[in-house]
């Protein structure tokens, strides 16, 4: 997954955050790449232990450090933070 930084990167992380957290019932299409991913309505809805998991694999499959909790908040705002993170450390 890692080399594979490009137009695939988006479907790739979509792909990421539905396998890591085992959602039922949503598709990578399903997800918008500016839908927020943590909080109420017109979220995806994950929480404090959801994002745990995703900087885990984050880091696991892109090879990419997320150090410290308010540079994780950032990250994982939405899938084109998340992108644009990825994009940033691969340069």
């Amino acid at each position: 997954m890692g080399e594979n930084i490009g137009t695939d990167l988006k479907a790739d992380i979509k792909k990421m955050i539905i396998d890591t957290l085992n959602i039922q019932d949503i598709t990578p299409q399903d997800i918008e790449d500016d839908l927020p991913l943590f909080g109420g309505d017109n979220t995806l809805g994950l929480d404090s232990i959801d994002a745990i998991e995703l900087v885990m694999a984050i880091q696991r499959d892109f090879k990419v450090r997320i150090d410290d909790q308010n540079l994780a908040r950032e990250v994982l705002k939405d899938v084109n933070s998340i992108a644009d993170f990825i994009k940033s450390k691969s340069e």
